[in-house]
């Protein structure tokens, strides 16, 4: 197996929410400063090792940032940010994967098959002979190949509930910290119930089915579908949300929020919100929630595309009502946000390999992830951020085809870039976005107002947001069709929101990913095929929308009767 980056050699086992509810677990503090030794929770004196505002700050802390975006995610790469978040980045085909299958980072994104010239489709015909869905996602959608790193359904389960897991029991020891003022005991609460709410969102959209819990160290289950996912998450994001409105003392809530949030994070957008600030992501997550969970076809430039065998529901005028009143209430330019940075030593993800676009950052001929094309494509001629590429290290010719790619990605610290920096291998270069952003709230806005009759008002937005990132580019003319409109949205979206985690949702609900049999698939596509490059390509991708419950977990947590299905039925 040809790697190209330091996979460290580990066998991951055969975690699941059943082993995560009797494991020990190591939180630590992000810090980077002292190891907060955390006994197994069953044991019953685990409270003793708890008991000042220290303590539970480190442990809050440890619980998102070591178990939920560190713990058990040191195989390809070592993050949260590098191995869940690139299966959606290379299935929302911001990446390829490169030669050889590491840990299915070729085969994941690969399509079922594409048409390069429509024109000439007898000679341009690709046709994958091992599908996502049947080949890659359930053939090693089990204990084996997980222990072998194959399977990507583990992961992105297994850091969540982790998380969860570390919050409900942050929530159970707080109570006995009796030297904490009730303020401070809000900020810790508000901060748990924000990054539960967070996990089932990332859960509730990627899995068709998954698990509630209320409760450390308990075992549940009671499997339900993904829509009793995101209501979960939406219950604990306004669950943060009234804490925080009910937070008297301002000075009391800063003081406890610098130490809840890991000190190099605390820096560009990163710094503490305050608390109408943190307010505002929830709104912006809410929308978010709403937006990615709901199909909002633009097939080949139609809005009035069906899609059929999808696992979610057309948006409703109710809908885009939500996200609006949501983004109004939103992340604005200039607020605090959540945001994630590795430091030269100790951080919770490291510089060089700790997400995609730091793996990504070099030249194409050596990374296991490439820069796809069709990234490349969503930035206009003259668009400044296009200098986050080069063409100067050649054509990496990938085995499956779609991989090709001229691009490589720059280590835009090291180069100096004055638009915002996509990729770079220097600690602390990259901010990476692990909550909302002002530009996604922006552009959640602009979509709906786009979809219900305000075309200038969106197309205002998208202007805003590309001025905002000093792309240079010319304003679009706020007299354009609605389709054209759209058009510019999801490239956008797909430009300012790279290398976020949003761009398998953004396909997903516009129809892209689903099989052109079902009305779905990616038209006008730029891609290289037999040395060619194409740049009116019909993608046919059929990726399964929401995934199975990794076999990790019911094999050793059965789902009780009345539960959901465990595995997508359209597929």
């Amino acid at each position: 197996m040809k790697r190209s980056i330091n996979f460290k050699q580990r066998t991951p086992g055969s975690y699941s929410l059943y082993i995560l509810a009797v494991a020990v677990i190591m939180l630590v503090s992000s810090a980077c400063e002292k190891q907060l030794d955390v006994k197994n929770p069953n044991d019953p004196t685990f409270g003793g090792n708890v008991t000042t505002e220290g303590g539970i700050a480190a442990y809050a802390k440890g619980s998102v940032y070591w178990n939920g975006f560190n713990y058990g995610n040191g195989w390809l790469g070592d993050s949260y940010f590098s191995l869940p978040w690139g299966y959606r980045e290379l299935m929302g085909d911001v990446v390829g994967g490169g030669q050889g299958s590491n840990n299915q980072t070729t085969t994941m994104g690969v399509p079922d098959s594409f048409v390069a010239d429509p024109s000439n489709a007898a000679a341009t015909t690709f046709t994958n002979a091992s599908p996502q869905a049947t080949g890659i996602i359930r053939g090693f959608n089990d204990p084996a190949s997980t222990a072998n790193g194959n399977n990507a359904l583990y992961y992105e389960w297994t850091s969540m509930y982790a998380m969860i897991n570390g919050c409900n029991t942050a929530l159970e020891i707080l109570p006995t910290i009796t030297t904490l003022s009730a303020d401070k005991v809000k900020t810790v609460q508000a901060w748990c119930y924000w990054w539960k709410g967070y996990a089932y969102a990332q859960l509730g959209s990627m899995y068709y089915a998954g698990l509630i819990n209320d409760k450390s160290a308990t075992i549940n289950n009671k499997y339900v579908d993904h829509n009793a996912l995101i209501a979960e998450s939406d219950k604990q994001l306004k669950l943060a949300q009234t804490t925080l409105s009910g937070i008297g003392s301002q000075g009391d809530y800063t003081s406890m929020m610098t130490q809840l949030i890991p000190s190099q994070n605390q820096t560009g957008l990163g710094g503490a919100p305050t608390t109408a600030q943190f307010i505002k992501s929830i709104n912006t997550l809410l929308a978010r929630n709403i937006l990615v969970n709901r199909l909002a076809p633009f097939v080949n430039g139609s809005t009035s595309a069906s899609i059929s065998k999808a696992s979610i529901a057309v948006i409703s005028a109710a809908d885009w009502a939500a996200i609006t009143t949501y983004c109004n209430a939103g992340i604005g330019q200039g607020d605090n946000v959540f945001t994630g940075r590795s430091s030269s030593s100790n951080s919770f993800f490291s510089a060089t390999a700790g997400t995609v676009a730091s793996i990504a950052a070099a030249s194409n001929q050596n990374t296991t992830y490439k820069v796809s094309e069709r990234l490349v494509a969503n930035f206009g001629t003259g668009d400044a951020r296009l200098a986050n590429f080069v063409t100067t290290d050649g054509i990496f010719y990938g085995d499956a085809n779609t991989n090709t790619t001229r691009y490589s990605l720059v280590d835009g610290v090291t180069k100096g870039l004055k638009v915002p920096v996509l990729g770079s291998k220097q600690p602390g270069g990259i901010e990476v976005y692990i909550g909302p952003s002002y530009e996604e709230n922006a552009l959640m806005l602009a979509e709906a107002k786009i979809r219900t009759g305000d075309v200038a008002g969106g197309v205002t937005l998208i202007n805003t947001v590309r001025t905002y990132q000093k792309s240079g580019v010319a304003a679009l003319a706020t007299s354009i069709s609605a389709t054209a409109a759209l058009t510019e949205l999801t490239k956008e979206r797909g430009a300012s929101l790279a290398f976020r985690g949003l761009s398998w949702f953004d396909a997903r609900r516009w129809g892209w990913t689903y099989s052109t049999a079902n009305g779905g698939g990616r038209y006008g596509a730029t891609l290289i095929y037999n040395k060619v490059v194409y740049t009116n390509a019909k993608i046919n991708y059929n990726f399964m929308d929401y995934w199975d419950v990794p076999t990790d977990e019911t094999g050793k947590n059965a789902p009780a009767a009345g539960s959901a299905a465990v595995k997508n039925p359209n597929w």
